[in-house]
């Protein structure tokens, strides 16, 4: 009996974590800071859709959905620091919206360390006005 009701919750789960990733994308792509970039980029929205929700079913819950480096993906996109802190706030907003607690507070942890990653690597040095740079100034 116990393996169906974990069976069962494995699958609210990723019912849960594919209704996220859906609605993320909606707002996003609607939203006038983030939506121009994701809607020039991404060409099979249901390609992407699947692909994200796989990553965050591998980072949730542990599954073997996903493999690669989300960083590689992102790393050339036209993005500067205030597209980090606009997709972090648009992020929880719908993870809080969509997951159980304890999901939400497990994909906000995530989120945040993969922000502060991708920051860290598309902008290693320091500009002439002291902020995060993708070139040395």
């Amino acid at each position: 009996m116990e393996g169906i009701a974990t069976e069962s919750k494995h699958a609210v789960q990723e019912e849960a974590i594919a209704a996220c990733v859906r609605e993320f994308y909606r707002k996003a792509r609607e939203d006038s800071l983030l939506g121009p970039i994701f809607n020039a980029k991404v060409d099979d929205w249901d390609v992407h859709l699947r692909v994200v929700a796989n990553f965050w079913s591998r980072a949730l819950l542990g599954t073997d959905r996903y493999s690669g480096s989300p960083f590689v993906v992102h790393m050339n996109l036209p993005v500067e620091l205030e597209h980090f802190s606009r997709w972090l706030a648009l992020f929880e907003e719908t993870a809080r919206e969509t997951l159980p607690p304890e999901l939400a507070g497990k994909a906000l942890a995530k989120a945040n360390h993969m922000a502060e990653s991708f920051k860290a690597g598309i902008f290693p040095f320091v500009g002439s006005d002291g902020k995060p740079a993708r070139h040395p100034g």
